[in-house]
């Protein structure tokens, strides 16, 4: 589990396509203090380490098929900036919300508007009505997950919603990269999904 505070945005060094899995090499300040078998958020996505490379203070993990399909993952080369968390410590505080790393969709970046110091990012995504009334959607003041980082919804929409980006977090993560057409991972909020689950047993589905 994920709290939506990206520690770093880090460098991938190496990419490497096997059958259907794709290997990412990430280089991060804290690479040396990885375990192989841990639990990692790239862009909001859980992925396991699975090799550790001390020389060069880089890790490699694989993501597979399904992953590439539904995150922006497949679409990482050398050179890009992937936003890192460690899985959460029980004891600490939780700084953001709930996040469980599995993303649920891809939304387009589909306007950028500077407004008093801070950027506003607005993000259209495509949603059937079947799984937004399960709650696959944004609310107004509302978590969502973008590329991993935890953010308030504002400007909520159907199919598209708006967050603002303190001039810290646009600094410290890869949304200094994004623009209009750039592409970025989703997740809805966990609790959303399970009340709608709820409200449907009620309604006896």
């Amino acid at each position: 589990m994920f709290s939506g505070i990206v520690e770093e945005a880090a460098l991938v060094t190496g990419v490497h396509d096997e059958g259907g899995n794709r290997h990412l090499r990430v280089k991060c300040s804290f690479a040396d203090e990885l375990k192989i078998d841990q639990s990692v958020a790239h862009n909001g996505v859980c992925l396991t380490v699975v090799e550790l490379h001390p020389k060069d203070s880089s890790y490699t993990v694989t993501a597979i098929q399904e992953t590439l399909d539904r995150s922006n993952l497949g679409f990482l080369t050398e050179g890009s900036l992937v936003n890192l968390e460690r899985s959460m410590i029980m004891n600490g505080r939780l700084d953001g919300h709930i996040v469980q790393g599995h993303v649920d969709c891809t939304a387009t970046c589909t306007g950028v508007e500077e407004v008093d110091g801070s950027k506003y990012f607005r993000f259209t995504y495509n949603i059937t009505p079947e799984l937004a009334a399960k709650g696959y959607m944004t609310v107004e003041k509302g978590s969502v997950t973008v590329n991993g980082v935890s953010l308030t919804v504002c400007d909520s929409e159907r199919d598209s919603f708006r967050v603002a980006i303190i001039p810290y977090t646009f600094e410290h993560t890869n949304f200094r990269n994004i623009q209009e057409g750039s592409l970025v991972n989703l997740e809805f909020d966990i609790i959303g999904k399970y009340l709608a689950r709820l409200a449907g047993f009620t309604c006896g589905d």
